[in-house]
């Protein structure tokens, strides 16, 4: 496995990772994850010293930095003031921008280009909220679509056979 001893600056210039470095490793954050609790891929603690250490491919093109709920615990249980949801959100922007991306976000880009949203709403849906009082929702114009194009976001949305009419 090729280290990458840059991996920990890389980070630390993203917004959120400012404070990666003032970790010690005390393990706070893994006690405090509850995503830590249900599957033990997720290591606050050895995500960080993975970082580190430069394991840089290794991180970016995992799924576990995905995993990250956003609850918080972590950041309000550090000594150090570390935030590390901030630099998981930091190392997940860096692994987009070098283009890894987790499948369900990819999945997620291919239902907005093909419906305009992520639930397609059919007439069954729509007559449920006609007796409920609500309003028909009608179908998008394909801005959501352009958007993805503008975007340049359409390299990363996996191609089906039923793509030929999006």
């Amino acid at each position: 496995m090729k280290l990458s001893p840059r991996f920990k600056y890389e980070i630390a210039k993203e917004f959120g990772g400012e404070n990666l470095k003032l970790c010690f490793a005390c393990g706070i954050c893994t006690a405090s994850c509850p995503i830590r609790e249900i599957d033990e891929k997720y290591n606050p603690r050895r995500i960080i010293r993975m970082v580190l250490l430069g394991m840089k491919q290794r991180v970016l093109n995992s799924d576990f930095i995905w995993l990250c709920s956003s609850c918080y615990a972590c950041t309000e249980r550090c000594p150090q003031g570390v935030r590390f949801t901030e630099v998981m959100n930091a190392i997940k922007n860096l692994a987009v921008k070098e283009g890894y991306i987790h499948p369900a976000f990819a999945q997620q880009l291919h239902i907005l280009r093909q419906f305009g949203r992520l639930y397609e709403i059919d007439e069954f849906d729509n007559n449920k909220r006609i007796a409920f009082g609500l309003p028909k929702v009608e179908k998008t114009k394909g801005f959501t679509k352009k958007i993805i194009e503008i975007a340049g976001l359409n390299n990363i949305i996996p191609r089906r056979e039923d793509d030929k009419n999006v």
